[in-house]
């Protein structure tokens, strides 16, 4: 059995293909096995592909009919036979000694799954890749400690994603977790986040990056300016899941709103003008019905996103405005940002640094005195 399989769902990503390659072959860890899903392709990546099959025996292909993210990413799931399961996107990669560091820390403590601070990054005309460092979490106590994902609903803020850490495949298959395989649809990696955070006992995160996440591909869904609902979709499949188990549905259905809200939001940004006042009317009626049933809390939301949904709740009209806007027809974004500007806000925001560090640091105490 191989330390770690590391799944690479791939479609039409020849000019991106070989780094990220190249990156996964010359890992340190040499237990691993590299299942590469070509999902339909129409260019030159299957044949790239074939060459490091060719090359390397860790190599394995499973070649199909495109299908979309969900079924290319379960369908690797299925040839899969390592430990430990790592994701690494196509047009990404990874530096030599990840998956080594990884493996050792899951192996070490036992964990379900473990995850990493990792760059965002994009190219210039040059060939000069410009990386921007993201943490998973705000709070520096968070990290390099095993905690209980299924006992800790805040552990959705952490930064979405799938491809920064390592699963422990037995945890996957006794859990039925899957990705989403709406034909045509994007954002599927969003139920699997969910399931391995609401099922997970042991986990870690870890305060170094590693991974490198491109965000200056074309062909991203995430640049998809015609694909409006794919998040809803994707969030009403999240729901049925987590409403399967009344007591998880119960533990997590807040943050599972305040999640979903937030992908909102960047839905706002991404689809095109011709949609976005359909589409804000639509979900300002749905989270207001959530509102009313309770599972929209402010105590769960920090003070700006808070303003924003208030925004969206009362007035989708005014949340995009017919009048000012930041270039994308969100007035609310100009109003939220005029707020922060303010001089009150800064006022009350400098005069509440002390207590929210007395407060941080009695929490810490209390939690510490539990143990």
């Amino acid at each position: 059995m191989p330390k770690v399989s590391i799944i690479i769902p791939t479609y039409n990503v020849q000019q991106y293909l070989v780094q990220c390659m190249d990156s996964i072959v010359k890992q340190t860890l040499k237990d691993i096995e590299i299942v590469c899903v070509n999902d339909g392709s129409t260019d030159d990546s299957l044949s790239i592909l074939r060459k490091y099959e060719k090359a390397d025996k860790r190599v394995v292909i499973v070649d199909q009919p495109n299908g979309g993210y969900g079924k290319a990413m379960n369908a690797g799931l299925d040839r899969a036979t390592g430990e430990y399961i790592g994701i690494l996107e196509p047009d990404d990669y990874v530096p030599l000694d990840m998956y080594e560091d990884l493996y050792k820390k899951a192996s070490d403590y036992d964990l379900d799954m473990i995850k990493a601070d990792f760059f965002r990054f994009t190219t210039n005309e040059k060939g000069d890749e410009n990386f921007v460092y993201f943490h998973l979490s705000n709070n520096p106590d968070d990290y390099n400690k095993v905690f209980n994902p299924s006992e800790t609903p805040k552990a959705l803020n952490y930064v979405m994603n799938t491809w920064s850490g390592i699963y422990r495949r037995s945890f996957l298959l006794e859990n039925g977790i899957r990705h989403h395989e709406t034909p045509g649809a994007s954002f599927q990696d969003n139920g699997f986040f969910f399931q391995t955070f609401v099922y997970a006992k042991r986990a870690m995160i870890l305060d170094k990056a590693y991974y490198r996440n491109r965000r200056d591909n074309p062909n991203s869904s995430v640049h998809n300016p015609e694909k409006v609902y794919c998040v809803n979709q994707e969030y009403d499949y999240i729901r049925e899941l987590l409403m399967e188990k009344p007591e998880i549905w119960n533990r997590f259905k807040n943050m599972y709103w305040k999640k979903r809200f937030t992908n909102y939001l960047a839905t706002i940004k991404r689809i095109g003008p011709e949609y976005k006042r359909e589409y804000v009317h639509f979900i300002s009626k749905e989270l207001n019905r959530a509102n009313e049933a309770g599972m929209i809390k402010k105590s769960d939301y920090e003070e700006v996103l808070w303003t924003r949904m208030q925004l969206l709740l009362r007035d989708p009209d005014g949340f995009l405005g017919d009048g000012k806007t930041d270039g994308n027809g969100n007035a609310e974004m100009l109003r939220v940002q005029e707020i922060m500007d303010s001089n009150s806000y800064k006022l009350g925001f400098a005069l509440t640094a002390i207590p929210r560090k007395l407060k941080n640091k009695y929490k810490a105490y209390k939690k510490k005195k539990k143990k």
